[in-house]
């Protein structure tokens, strides 16, 4: 967990602001019925939004070991500020993640 929030720079304080803020407005929408405890389903909205987080973190990871692999094969002439975005996008593509 302290992992996750260092590398997406997001504190746990902040993820359930973002739950409840997500709430709220479905509440104000008419939208949503709770059938357990608002705070129940509020540590799970929270567990899923940190999940989402987990996987982008891991997605770049991945995006990286390409990156370094196609920089050891062609050295020199790799830009990876160029490439990096292109590969993320088409990576969470394949993998259906929504970026």
């Amino acid at each position: 967990m302290l992992s996750l929030v260092k590398a997406m720079k997001i504190s746990e304080k902040q993820i359930l602001r973002m739950a409840r803020a997500i709430f709220k407005g479905l509440k104000e929408q008419k939208v949503i019925e709770f059938k357990e405890k608002e705070e129940v389903a509020l540590e799970r909205a929270a567990a899923i939004i940190r999940a989402d987080f987990a996987r982008e973190i891991e997605l770049d990871r991945e995006v990286n070991r390409m990156m370094d692999d196609l920089e050891r094969q062609n050295p020199g002439e790799f830009q990876r500020f160029k490439m990096f975005p292109m590969l993320k996008k088409r990576l969470a593509k394949e993998k259906g993640i929504i970026l």
